[in-house]
């Protein structure tokens, strides 16, 4: 790299940095209004999991209130003052999705955490922690932000000493579908490992799919198999919620606090695993009831 493209590289980098902070500062020294409410989580098309966590597309009360939490980074200014906007005007449900415990939505919900004390009403729904630090698999104890400076919290861990929120997408009316098993075991891939071509090569002989498709596309491929290997968290969630065995190659802490635990393995050794997976029945029921119940506290407490 030549000295012009390293100026130029770090120049950006810097005027980066200062213009997400000149957002979060804006919103800061807003005066704080509850006036409608907005769902603020990772609103990404292209992750199939991310993109259906959220509580607006499930309850009429909250249809159509969204916003992408990196949006507040965005060069352009029309998008980042919207954000500034939506967050000083309005109530925030905040997730779902690895939301905590991440690095790249630290300083937002830092920031969400500190509008409590200027009477915004807060509302973390589904998230969860998402450390991709090897070492802090199995072994989270606490959140990267105080849940204390929240108006109402559940968040998708199990066992992390709060009230226990599953991810909101089990209320999707495509889990009530029916569903013809043809065939043994089915891979589904993050898309971090659709780039991996050694692996796909030496895995070629299995069926996969990838949580860059569709819902319908990958809600019918797990419907297909008795068995679902993995490496994503909601294909993981959703071959439970249809009873499937799952045998989890986990790529960040997300994967160690769901209430019922998959079988961990690796791309390499998963086939001699499979014998020791089970998954039990009802968990799509008691998700649903989980998530039914929550909703009324959050509409109760956001006066809906």
């Amino acid at each position: 790299m030549s000295t012009a493209e390293f100026l130029k590289n770090n120049l950006t980098s810097v005027n980066r940095y200062f213009r997400k902070k000149r957002v979060l500062d804006a919103v800061k020294n807003r005066v704080q209004n509850n006036s409608c409410i907005v769902n603020v989580y990772r609103d990404d098309s292209n992750n199939v999991g991310d993109f259906y966590c959220a509580p607006h597309l499930y309850f009429d009360e909250l249809k159509g209130n969204k916003l992408d939490i990196f949006e507040y980074k965005s060069p352009d200014k029309s998008i980042y003052q919207n954000w500034i906007n939506q967050i000083s005007e309005n109530s925030l449900i905040i997730g779902g999705g690895g939301l905590l415990n991440r690095k790249c939505f630290e300083k937002q919900l830092k920031l969400f955490e500190y509008l409590n004390d200027n009477g915004k009403k807060t509302v973390i729904w589904g998230a969860g922690h998402n450390s991709k630090n090897k070492n802090d698999f199995g072994k989270i104890s606490q959140y990267n932000i105080n849940l204390k400076k929240f108006g109402l919290v559940g968040v998708r861990d199990y066992s992390m000493g709060e009230s226990w929120v599953p991810c909101v997408s089990c209320m999707h009316s495509i889990f009530d579908n029916k569903f013809d098993e043809i065939n043994e075991v089915g891979i589904i891939y993050h898309k971090d490992s659709t780039k991996n071509k050694q692996l796909l090569n030496k895995l070629n002989h299995y069926p996969s799919t990838s949580n860059t498709t569709n819902l319908e596309e990958m809600v019918s491929f797990i419907g297909k198999y008795r068995v679902i290997v993995t490496d994503t968290y909601h294909a993981m969630y959703w071959s439970m919620l249809l009873g499937k065995k799952v045998l989890v190659i986990p790529n960040s802490s997300k994967f160690y606090n769901f209430k019922y635990k998959p079988v961990f393995t690796t791309f390499d050794s998963f086939e001699e695993d499979i014998k020791k997976a089970s998954t039990p029945d009802g968990i799509l029921q008691e998700c649903r009831e989980i998530n039914t119940k929550f909703a009324q506290k959050v509409f109760d407490y956001l006066n809906l």
